[in-house]
């Protein structure tokens, strides 16, 4: 393989919600409207970003994490995209420095040259000292240019311009516009599916990108191959049924990419569109939010004892976070509301108002050392001892329990099955 040359751009911020997800849209929306190639990746373990920046740029979003998904396989994505694409771009994750692995560390390890988009309706010349900060905290790191959002003027855009010392860009600005906006609820964005009229949110925001900042393309830079970890072939000629709707959303382009490489044909299913459990080998009840859809899911006592029957039937079942919800007895929505769930894993939970854990998770499983993350609003009592314990690989509180019963795993985690290919695929097996 040979090294591959494309323009590329981080994009981060001074914190989260300042608008790194609407600046990567509208670039991806502006350059895939020009005709161009546009590859999106995303710092980080999320699911609703990606999901807009698919529909932005017409292409899956994979993870880049420098711990979850390990460089080698960071190194390799990007390979590959430089070979097809004429932008590349990499949505950070909440603030440039934040967190270990952060978005900075990521820029630094790959070259990646980073675009600061910072929210410019609350200040003035401040904004220069907040961008000089970002640019100078670390001497390697480089930026490539600076943006603001939500700018109340023309006027209002000069200042901040102004305000930047000899040597940093200004890239331009998004207007403070709500047709600009990307709706949000208590996981993060809207999923794109379940807008409407997000097509034309997209092309909004790519329009007042043309009409208030740069459009063009960074410097090439280089892409050298490597080569991540193999997935061993022996998941041939096995069905796996997945979960996917509006409840079961929460899926990592490369964990199905991965499955599919190892033999498994995947056969979707819709638990809230009355759908029956495929015939499978294996089953998976990926994340997502059931509790936005408690009483379609209760009402669905077919497919919980064709689960349960799975189940019984020694069969691999995987049930992560919103999955492992709807597998409880019973799930308690944030307005009190009480709905009886699938019944595959004795126990309870209940929504709340406040964030119940959040951050990467380490598991060793029989099956293997595994890695992802975990991110909930619930509180869950289960009646079962728990196979093996996450750790957090940055001493954080939040820790989640696995559980096992046959040959069901069920856990708030969600895992990366590229962090261990052989794993992953073990879990699947009979």
């Amino acid at each position: 393989m040979r090294t591959h040359h494309c323009p590329a751009l981080l994009v981060s911020a001074p914190a989260s919600g300042q608008g790194k997800t609407s600046v990567t849209a509208a670039l991806a929306r502006w350059h895939t409207r020009q005709g161009r190639r546009v590859r999106v990746f995303k710092t980080g373990p999320d699911f609703l970003d990606p999901m807009v920046l698919e529909r932005a740029s017409g292409a899956p979003v994979y993870q880049l994490d420098l711990w979850m998904t390990g460089e080698a396989d960071v190194r390799a994505r990007l390979h590959a995209a430089a070979g097809e694409a004429d932008l590349i771009l990499v949505e950070g994750v909440m603030g440039l420095f934040d967190g270990s692995p952060s978005s900075a560390d990521l820029a630094r390890a790959l070259g990646l040259p980073v675009l600061a988009v910072i929210d410019g309706s609350a200040m003035a010349q401040t904004f220069g000292a907040v961008a000089t900060g970002l640019a100078r905290y670390r001497e390697d790191l480089k930026v490539h240019g600076v943006a603001a959002n939500r700018i109340g003027s023309a006027h209002h855009a000069t200042l901040l311009r102004d305000s930047l010392p000899t040597g940093l860009h200004w890239l331009g600005a998004l207007p403070r516009d709500a047709a600009l906006a990307l709706p949000e609820r208590h996981l993060g964005l809207v999923s794109a599916s379940e807008l409407s009229d997000i097509d034309a949110r997209l092309d909004a925001l790519a329009d007042a990108w043309s009409t208030h900042a740069s459009t063009e393309l960074p410097p090439p830079m280089a892409f050298a191959p490597a080569s991540p970890p193999e997935v061993p072939r022996d998941l041939h000629g096995m069905r796996i049924a997945v979960a996917r709707d509006a409840a079961f959303c929460f899926l990592y382009a490369a964990n199905l990419d991965l499955l599919r490489e190892a033999g498994a044909q995947l056969k979707f299913f819709s638990p809230l569109a009355g759908d029956a459990l495929p015939e499978c080998d294996a089953a998976w009840l990926p994340g997502g939010y059931p509790e936005l859809h408690l009483q379609t899911l209760a009402t669905r006592g077919d497919l919980h004892a064709a689960l349960r029957a799975h189940r019984d039937a020694g069969k691999p079942l995987l049930a992560e976070c919103g999955g492992m919800l709807f597998a409880l007895d019973a799930l308690t929505d944030r307005e009190g509301v009480r709905a009886p769930m699938a019944g595959l894993l004795h126990g309870e939970a209940t929504m709340q108002t406040r964030l119940a854990a959040l951050g990467l998770q380490a598991v060793d499983l029989p099956e293997g050392a595994m890695r992802g993350h975990t991110f909930h609003y619930a509180k869950a009592h289960i009646e079962s001892t728990a196979l093996a314990s996450a750790r957090n690989p940055n001493g954080g509180p939040s820790v989640e329990a696995v559980y096992r019963q046959a040959r069901m795993t069920a856990s708030f985690v969600h895992f990366y099955f590229p962090s261990n290919p052989t794993a992953a695929t073990r879990l699947f097996r009979p």
